[in-house]
């Protein structure tokens, strides 16, 4: 339940934990001394001996609780915030930086739709686990003990029968967290599997349609959706009887603490304060583990979530290129080759040159290998055989800032974000000058069209959607 490496990644969020039990040990004292006061107070009505001072003192207390504990609650609500912020922005920065290091060829080792589920779901999953399950967790801990000093100064029986049936929902959430584990990673893996599918045919659907290959991809999703439906069944499934045996033992635990502190009020062993305090807190000794519970099945998704960030994070990175080119230079390739798969070859033996300044298009039929030849050339598909040179530079010996400052790939999928045409271009080259911007909006014949519109203020909306 506690993942030592994923607290000591995001070590960071550890004083907002902290911060948050104490705001809840506090509320929870606050709340003693409320219910205590109530006790009394009623203890003086049945005995008929209550005077305006003790009923006005006890107003005072339970305003002053009242108080405090709202204000406690808001300060873990802070904290919860806080803790989550800090998680989200942690692990996406790092996740980030770590495709920096992996480059534009980290598609070879993991697939984008992946990426993107982890960085986005993924993370929301783990912002639940700090923000909630982990000061949970210690509070689950520390109130019951709090309870029982307080309560075994009443009845000692009562208070350590209660302290004893606590641990059963500990023992309810352990018993499951192996199947839950389990079951949760075939989720998690069900559900990247389905995304990269999705995305895959997504893209690809153009081809798809020109060879009638769509009939059969609608089949495969189909079968991945009702097999992503049946484990997202199963996992529901489990968390509904988790949630089942762990309400019998809270309300169970309260009603025979309940049930003893009559017992021994009627024995004599209490008088009627003590009873009526226990009965009033008898519930609070499984409420803080009963959420705990609750929080757990959402932690253990976010920690099946934490194993794919990590497989990413743990991904090997190549050794850092430093060779750089200049702007013109020749591009030689001899028996090159290439696959994606082992028994499929897509390049074999290619020779090509394409000399300095020289316009150079490469033509054939759909499936030949012209944009994974483009992919070579811009670092994406690397592990190719043979040689391929520019400027006399061997391709995967140069550094890919110096490779992507002098070769630029224009897919049939390129990609404008919302914003700015100034915004769009300074992404390239932030430092650029406006007079460097217009030069290159004329170079691509759009610097008149612009002009009429609102210059390098122009907006765009997402993929430049409002020009055609």
């Amino acid at each position: 339940m506690i993942n030592r490496r994923l607290i000591e990644t995001i070590k960071e969020s550890k004083p907002y934990i902290v911060k948050n039990v104490a705001f809840q040990w506090v509320s929870l004292m606050a709340n003693i001394v409320m219910m205590g006061a109530i006790a009394q107070l009623l203890q003086s009505l049945y005995q008929g001996n209550v005077t305006n001072k003790q009923t006005g003192v006890t107003v005072m207390m339970m305003t002053a609780a009242i108080l405090v504990r709202f204000f406690c609650v808001m300060g873990a609500n802070r904290m919860v915030f806080l803790s989550s912020k800090t998680v989200k922005a942690i692990l996406r920065e790092r996740i980030y930086r770590k495709l920096l290091r992996l480059g534009s060829s980290y598609s070879q080792q993991v697939n984008t739709s992946e990426v993107v589920q982890i960085a986005v779901e993924g993370v929301e999953q783990l912002e639940t686990y700090f923000g909630q399950y982990l000061p949970q967790f210690f509070y689950a801990i520390l109130a019951p003990l709090t309870l029982f000093m307080v309560l075994a100064c009443i009845s000692f029986p009562v208070a350590l029968v209660l302290l004893v049936c606590v641990p059963l929902i500990p023992v309810a959430i352990i018993s499951v967290q192996r199947w839950a584990k389990k079951l949760l990673s075939k989720y998690w893996g069900e559900y990247t599997t389905l995304g990269d599918t999705f995305l895959e045919n997504l893209q690809g659907l153009c081809t798809t349609k020109i060879y009638q290959a769509d009939a059969f991809k609608h089949q495969e999703m189909n079968e991945q959706s009702e097999r992503f439906r049946k484990i997202t069944m199963k996992v529901l499934t489990m968390q509904l009887n988790s949630i089942t045996v762990m309400d019998l033992i809270a309300y169970g635990g309260a009603a025979l603490g309940v049930i003893l502190a009559a017992i021994q009020f009627r024995l004599g062993n209490v008088n009627l304060a003590g009873c009526i305090l226990i009965i009033l807190l008898a519930a609070d000794f499984f409420l803080p583990m009963r959420l705990l519970g609750s929080f757990f099945h959402i932690s253990m998704n976010g920690m099946a979530a934490s194993d794919k960030i990590f497989h990413l994070l743990d991904l090997p990175e190549k050794e850092e290129k430093t060779k750089v080119i200049s702007a013109n230079c020749t591009i030689e390739c001899c028996d090159l080759c290439f696959s994606y798969e082992e028994d499929r070859e897509i390049l074999a033996g290619i020779n090509m040159t394409f000399p300095e300044g020289s316009f150079t298009a490469i033509v054939g039929e759909s499936g030949c290998g012209k944009s994974t030849f483009a992919s070579i050339l811009m670092g994406r598909n690397q592990g190719y055989f043979g040689s391929l040179t520019v400027g006399g530079v061997e391709l995967n010996q140069i550094s890919e800032d110096s490779l992507m400052k002098h070769f630029t790939y224009i897919g049939h999928q390129s990609y404008l974000f919302k914003g700015t045409v100034r915004e769009n271009l300074l992404m390239a080259k932030p430092d650029a000058e406006e007079g460097t911007l217009w030069e290159v909006l004329e170079q691509v014949h759009l610097a008149d069209f612009l002009r009429e519109e609102k210059g390098l203020d122009t907006m765009l909306n997402e993929k430049a959607s409002n020009f055609s």
